[in-house]
């Protein structure tokens, strides 16, 4: 049976483990007058049959976008992927999110691929994103928070490349007028790295309190960056 949605004017937000939902761009999304109803297929919810003119957000998770065996509502976040991409909804996917429209639109997606990026770091904005409905007017760098091993190694057909990172050059693109990815995480507050596994991160040379405390330096920027692309999206829906 599918979830019982809101109507047009919702944000739909597909959530991929306990701890990934949508954060401070939800916040941020409410505070725009957008309701955000939040979907979390991992715990035996049902995507909707139809988006029915309601805008997507597709937030981040430790998956490949085909990992079916593993999280097997992707599919149906596919299908929903494809609907935005062919009805012109506003669409937003973060980290797994993004890669997953990448490889919806005709990208490629790799696992393990390149080098891991954690923590607070700098995002450059390509010329692209100067007359970007979201991200024009926000500077040459905004910094925000990654947590990725796996990455996009080919953009869609035609699509618009928009920021890229030292490590990762694809960290946002767009299909389209109304339908972009993300590598990294405008959701996520300096204190979710708080609860990051430390001795995980120690075990692959990664200092979790650095990545606190670099994150919290740069939480005032990144919040006056992201509040400003996560009300321009509602402006949308």
């Amino acid at each position: 049976m599918a979830a019982e949605t809101s109507g047009p004017g919702t944000v739909l937000a597909v959530q991929h483990t306990p701890g990934g939902g949508p954060g401070r761009f939800g916040d941020w999304l409410r505070e725009a007058g957008r309701d955000v109803h939040v979907l979390r297929p991992y715990d035996g919810e049902a995507l909707p049959d139809s988006l029915d003119g309601r805008a997507l957000l597709v937030l981040g998770g430790g998956y490949l976008p085909d990992d079916d065996e593993r999280a097997p509502w992707l599919p149906s976040t596919r299908r929903l992927t494809r609907e935005a991409l062919a009805s012109g909804t506003p669409f937003l996917g973060i980290c797994l999110g993004g890669q997953l429209l990448a490889q919806v639109a005709g990208g490629t997606v790799r696992a393990r691929h390149g080098r891991p990026e954690y923590g607070s770091t700098p995002i450059t904005l390509r010329p692209e994103a100067g007359w970007d409905a979201l991200l024009h007017g926000l500077g040459e760098t905004v910094p925000a928070i990654e947590r990725h091993v796996d990455a996009i190694t080919e953009l869609p057909p035609g699509a618009a490349w928009l920021a890229s990172s030292e490590a990762c050059p694809h960290q946002a693109f767009r299909i389209g007028d109304r339908a972009w990815g993300v590598q990294f995480h405008p959701e996520a507050d300096a204190d979710r790295i708080a609860g990051w596994d430390s001795a995980g991160l120690a075990a692959l040379g990664v200092d979790r309190d650095a990545l606190h405390a670099r994150a919290l330096a740069a939480e005032p920027a990144a919040i006056a960056a992201w509040s400003v692309v996560a009300g321009r999206f509602a402006g949308m829906c």
